[in-house]
């Protein structure tokens, strides 16, 4: 892990400021995502752009842009739940759109389902002004990539 995303990570693991992690991630920080502690765990914001708009006839969000944010919420959640040492990479992420995503902000939050050694499972849920109507949940496996112990 590169000195800068370690001390990005120490800072929203210490502080809750995720800024300069979300920096570290090209997509996160291209679609605008903002993450903040909401009690013990990460909220994750998407705000709303034009340029995530995929149908502007309706006006609907991308769905590329809502998996995109989602697959980024879960990864940057597993890397602030668990001091990993290189950044996850996603083995497969699966995702149900429920319903449109408006032209208006969005949120997530995720939870970690189940962490071995090697993969961790994140369930994500992203909605827009009630959390109990998503307009999507997902499913998200990473792999784990911490550094092999040396003898």
């Amino acid at each position: 892990m590169s000195q800068t995303l370690a001390a990005a990570l120490r800072a929203a693991q210490q502080t809750g400021q995720f800024e300069a992690l979300i920096q570290g991630i090209p997509y996160a920080s291209f679609i605008g995502m903002q993450a903040q502690m909401d009690g013990a765990a990460p909220l994750f914001q998407l705000p709303f752009q034009d340029l995530l708009v995929g149908n502007p006839a309706i006006p609907a969000l991308h769905g590329g842009s809502i998996a995109g944010f989602m697959e980024n919420a879960g990864l940057l959640h597993v890397l602030w739940a668990h001091q990993e040492q290189r950044i996850p990479k996603s083995i497969d992420f699966s995702i149900d759109y429920l319903r449109s995503a408006r032209s208006r902000d969005s949120w997530a939050r995720c939870q970690l389902v189940r962490q071995g050694r090697r993969v961790a499972l994140a369930q994500i849920s992203c909605w827009q002004d009630d959390e109990q109507r998503p307009v999507a949940v997902a499913r998200a496996h990473f792999l784990l990539q911490t550094a092999p112990e040396r003898n």
